[in-house]
């Protein structure tokens, strides 16, 4: 049953086929929706209207997803926000997940898809919601448990989260977006001595910067327009659990040096209050940067890496884990067919051979989106090809897609020839999807137009616009 505190959704998307079809699904499912066909409108929809949840595609007229996210974020950073893309346009879909996104679908739709991924949206939502009340214990569900691969590098993990769950050191968690770094997290939690007590996860890269103190560590009443009532913040919460702040790098310094004070002293200031209130709190960090880079370019404190990089824990990307695929191929199928109630019994042996063969640049996440959508269109009772994205199915041993390099046995290659090649292979993929629009392919590539003409005329790629 959709939950009333839940039910107003904004669509936006300048395919008027896609937006009609979606609003009469949801409309149909208990939803309140409206629907835009540009940004700027949605975004005054935003202001103006009591938005939940926003499903906006990546490629619009004027603004591209991110661009959307960023700005809906601003407004409110309690909406949730899902992309729709291209199956083309994943690396900008974990682009998106990075900068605060939910989740995102790709094209073409199923509804039965969008609205498995708002269902859990609206469960996040509301966890997040029970974060306010005195906090509790959660019963650990299926999907977020820690799955043991057999490749070395997963064994690894498992051995250094065995050693450093009963302590309560601090640990720094790195890996790609995807590879799975709160499952880790909540694997050392659930083998600690703090194991009954809360778990509470934040994502620091969603934080907008004004609210980003009062999330962390609370504010009073009257501290500032929108605080209402009281609220505790995340270190509250956990109080005598474990506190997980995922993208730690993007903490600014004023947070950087409240958080120094919370490790050392065990105290938190709310924001607007005249009493520090003290917390024990375990607290686990994951990012998908180099913290010690980014100390050297004074982005973060050195006391503050120092302090939390008592244990590290490395995740290898799922491309480098080949040994790991069947194993959490298998989960996903597991927990598919659970949420969609079929009854797919396992994958053709070629669906596996493709999945060995692709780079996987989402890391597991992709994988259990990948494998979701195939059980819901699957009509055997294995997974065949023919219900997977062309992307997948066209990737052969010997040849990754979209420019990255797999060494065949009877060759090799200079790393500067590696990087061309990915790079040009990289170029000309989305000038394909621009239709060889340079402004349109500079903004998805994240580089100046120079830039791009540059690249373009060093890597000899043919101007065809």
């Amino acid at each position: 049953m959709i939950k009333p505190a839940f039910s107003n959704i904004l669509i936006i998307d300048g395919d008027e086929n896609i937006s009609i079809t979606l609003n009469n699904y949801l409309s149909e499912k208990g939803f309140k929706v409206w629907v835009e066909s540009s940004a700027q409108n949605a975004l005054s929809t935003i202001r103006e209207k009591k938005i939940d949840l926003v499903i906006t595609d990546f490629e619009l007229s004027k603004y591209t997803g991110i661009e959307v996210l960023q700005k809906v974020k601003i407004i409110n950073p309690a909406i949730q926000v899902i992309i729709v893309t291209a199956y083309a346009e994943i690396r900008l879909a974990v682009e998106a997940l990075k900068k605060g996104a939910f989740d995102y679908v790709t094209k073409p739709l199923y509804p039965d898809e969008i609205l498995d991924t708002i269902n859990h949206a609206i469960e996040a939502k509301h966890e997040d919601a029970d974060g306010q009340k005195p906090a509790k214990p959660k019963k650990r569900k299926p999907d977020q448990e820690y799955i043991k691969g057999p490749s070395y590098q997963s064994q690894l993990v498992e051995k250094h989260i065995d050693l450093i769950a009963p302590t309560d050191m601090s640990v720094i968690i790195s890996g790609d977006t995807g590879t799975g770094k709160e499952y880790v997290a909540r694997s050392i939690h659930n083998k600690s001595k703090r194991a009954k007590m809360p778990f509470v996860a934040v994502d620091c890269g969603a934080l907008p910067i004004e609210l980003a103190s009062s999330e962390l560590f609370g504010h009073v009443k009257g501290a500032f327009t929108g605080a209402v009532a009281d609220r505790k913040g995340c270190f509250e919460r956990a109080n005598g659990g474990t506190l997980f702040l995922d993208e730690i790098g993007n903490l600014t310094y004023e947070n950087q040096v409240q958080l120094l004070r919370a490790l050392q002293e065990g105290l938190v200031h709310p924001v607007g209050g005249s009493k520090e209130i003290p917390v024990n709190v375990r607290v686990l960090v994951a990012t998908n940067e180099d913290l010690k880079t980014l100390v050297d370019k004074n982005h973060f404190r050195e006391d503050i890496y120092h302090r939390l990089n008592e244990f590290k824990i490395d995740l290898a990307p799922l491309r480098e884990r080949n040994d790991d695929i069947e194993v959490f191929a298998a989960h996903f199928l597991k927990s598919a067919n659970a949420k969609l109630n079929k009854e797919i019994d396992g994958f053709e042996n070629e669906v596996l051979e493709k999945f060995k063969a692709y780079e996987w640049p989402g890391n597991l996440r992709e994988l259990r989106n990948i494998i979701k959508r195939a059980v819901l269109i699957c009509k055997d009772n294995k997974v065949t090809t023919s219900c997977l994205p062309p992307e997948i199915t066209n990737v052969t041993s010997s040849n990754a897609h979209y420019g990255s390099v797999m060494i065949n046995n009877t060759g090799s290659m200079s790393l500067k020839e590696i990087t061309e090649r990915a790079e040009r292979g990289a170029i000309r993929e989305v000038l394909k999807r621009t239709d060889y629009n340079k402004t349109k392919t500079a903004q998805l590539l994240q580089v100046d137009r120079k830039t791009l003409y540059n690249k373009m005329k060093a890597l000899n790629i043919e101007d065809e616009g």
